[in-house]
């Protein structure tokens, strides 16, 4: 359980949290959403120790463990497995097969856990990390940004663990299909505050909308009273018999205090400039084969049609040849084999994160939207500085002071200097926040031209793809239909994102998976028992509001026959104030039994892996 309270942060004079706060409870995972910049990653810092707030507090039972993920990489030891044990308790630091479990669920083979964590890629090293501290399996498990560079399979095991996860979780993702699956409630950073509600992003926002609208009534009808009084103060102030009613007037004047107007908030806003194609086709790709190693081709005689309105989303593991597609399709690789016919009519725009590096750090950001289209001018350059959230003297930045997420805005802002056709998207979205990705996704979506995107974000797969390009089993190979239509039909291999089930059984005696049986019944009876408590005593209780309602009925009925009024009102304002109690106690003994069940279900897949065998 963690306890916010009254925390105010800023550095300068920007304010990124006034008397801010909320609490996590018991088994509750919860999805912190805002805009970038406004103070997620503070807010992160703060909880876990690495920074401080400027007021307010935060607390948390003693014992309490929290693990977070971070960002920064470095390893200790030469070996993957030997790393992930690092994470293990201090009586655990034997059990290798826990290690095993996690590192195989993040896509690890057994051969990787002899190898130097060194040689992987940036990709598989964030796993490295994130493995450390789910095995450490903490308290509050705080998790920024963890979907960075895993692929969809892995994507898709994290959120199932996550799900069976039996203690707290504190996550911020840019990809909201991912938040939705897992949490339980939202708390999101809005105008200095922060705002929790039990349910997912949707309800999050429209909650948010909700309380401005009223926000804003509210405030046009006080304007209005307050200018209704001061114009009976301006009209009667002369009026020696109404002189009692003015003063009256001008007290509640100088008591009111005067709502401000909500500042508009800014997102990034994207619109395509769409280049009209008359051509039946975009381009054709016919018999593909590269590798960079001719003997291992990554892609191997592959055949695919691009049309005009196309969506189609490039899928599959991290190393298997996504990225390598997009590259030859833009013409940054040549193919072995095999040929790409491009419509002559086709202006393509590509984005690529590692294409930051093509950008001149002596230029400044309006310097670098200009350059990027022949036809382009300053005040074009400018508009789409706005747009990309540049605004007035941030567009006169140089690219060499900018951040990586602000690069990455850049390298979208070009796509929007130019007409094209043509996009082809490479992770767009990783340095976005939702507000962001929901625009992003709705300017792809009316686009009149194809597009091409190599994308993890489940989504996005849902809301925009009607092809797909599918890397598995190593073999490419075109699926003609949606994303739930591929999950329906042929979906992914239980075994890329299922835990790994055997290895970190294997060797140990009967006595040994005995012994473990039994410390994983015991742990169970320990965790599950406080729950068990409480859902017991939250019944005891609404059991016994239940006959006092039935009681008060039957006294309502009574009184209404004898017709005593006062009684009637006392026994309704009576049971309302029940009514009402015991649908709290309803709300909190639903929030328990999903307690209960997460972690009965998750002692329960631990035990049954040990009955298979």
């Amino acid at each position: 359980m963690l306890n916010i309270d009254d925390i105010t942060k800023g550095f300068g004079d920007q304010i990124l949290l006034d008397k801010a706060g909320f609490r996590i409870n018991p088994g509750e995972r919860v999805g912190l959403v805002g805009r970038n910049g406004h103070g997620k990653t503070t807010l992160l810092n703060m909880i876990s120790g690495s920074d401080h707030p400027d007021e307010g507090t935060i607390s948390y039972p003693s014992g309490y463990r929290m693990g977070f993920l971070s960002q920064k990489i470095s390893f200790t030891k030469i070996r993957v497995i030997d790393e992930a044990m690092l994470g293990l308790l201090e009586h655990e630091k034997d059990h290798s097969w826990k290690a095993e479990k996690i590192l195989a669920g993040l896509g690890f083979s057994q051969d990787d856990l002899k190898k130097n964590p060194e040689e992987f890629s940036g990709g598989f090293q964030v796993r490295l990390n994130l493995a450390k501290v789910l095995i450490s399996e903490p308290d509050l498990l705080i998790l920024d940004e963890p979907t960075n560079y895993l692929d969809i399979t892995s994507i898709r095991w994290i959120s199932r663990f996550l799900i069976s996860w039996p203690r707290e979780v504190l996550l911020v993702t840019h990809d909201r299909g991912f938040m939705d699956d897992v949490v339980t409630h939202i708390a999101g950073i809005h105008r200095h505050k922060i705002k929790k509600i039990q349910g997912n992003t949707y309800k999050y926002y429209l909650q948010v909308a909700q309380d401005e609208e009223v926000y804003e009534k509210t405030r046009q009808n006080e304007e209005k009273r307050k200018k209704e009084v001061e114009l009976f103060i301006s009209r009667f102030r002369a009026k020696a018999r109404l002189a009692n009613m003015v003063q009256s007037r001008i007290k509640t004047l100088e008591k009111s205090q005067t709502k401000e107007k909500l500042q508009k908030m800014k997102n990034l806003e994207f619109e395509f400039n769409y280049l009209p194609f008359s051509g039946k086709q975009i381009l054709m790709i016919e018999n593909l084969s590269f590798g960079w190693q001719k003997d291992n081709p990554l892609i191997n005689n592959f055949s695919l049609n691009i049309y005009p309105e196309d969506r189609i989303a490039i899928i599959g593991k991290n190393g298997k040849g996504k990225t390598t597609l997009l590259k030859l399709i833009n013409g940054n690789v040549h193919p072995i084999s095999g040929n790409i016919k491009i419509n002559p009519g086709v202006h393509s725009g590509y984005f690529e994160q590692t294409n930051v590096q093509s950008l001149n750090d002596d230029f400044t950001v309006e310097e670098e939207l200009i350059s990027s289209s022949m036809d382009s001018d300053r005040q074009a350059a400018r508009n789409i500085c706005g747009a990309m959230m540049f605004e007035q003297d941030s567009a006169l930045k140089k690219i060499s002071v900018l951040s990586g997420g602000e690069k990455s805005r850049v390298m979208l802002g070009k796509l929007l200097m130019s007409s094209l056709n043509l996009l082809l998207l490479d992770e767009p979205t990783n340095h976005l926040d939702i507000e962001s990705c929901d625009s992003f996704v709705f300017a792809l979506d009316n686009f009149e031209g194809a597009v091409v995107l190599v994308t993890h974000n489940e989504m996005f797969l849902h809301s925009l793809a009607n092809r797909l390009v599918v890397f598995k089993n190593d073999i490419v190979s075109v699926f003609e239909g949606t994303y739930q239509e591929f999950l329906d039909k042929e979906g992914w291999e239980e075994e890329e994102f299922a835990v790994e089930k055997r290895p970190r059984i294997a060797g140990l005696s009967k006595k040994e998976i005995r012994q473990k049986k039994s410390e994983i019944i015991t742990q169970k009876s320990r965790e599950i028992k406080p729950a068990k408590q409480k859902i017991e005593a939250l019944e005891n209780n609404i059991e016994k509001n239940e006959i006092l309602i039935g009681k008060i009925n039957e006294e309502l009925l009574e009184a209404s026959n004898n017709q005593n009024g006062q009684k009637i009102q006392s026994l309704a304002k009576e049971l309302a104030r029940l009514e009402n109690l015991n649908e709290i106690l309803f709300d909190d003994l639903e929030i328990q039994m999903n307690i209960f069940e997460k972690i009965d279900t998750w002692f329960n897949n631990q035990l049954e892996e040990f009955e298979r065998e």
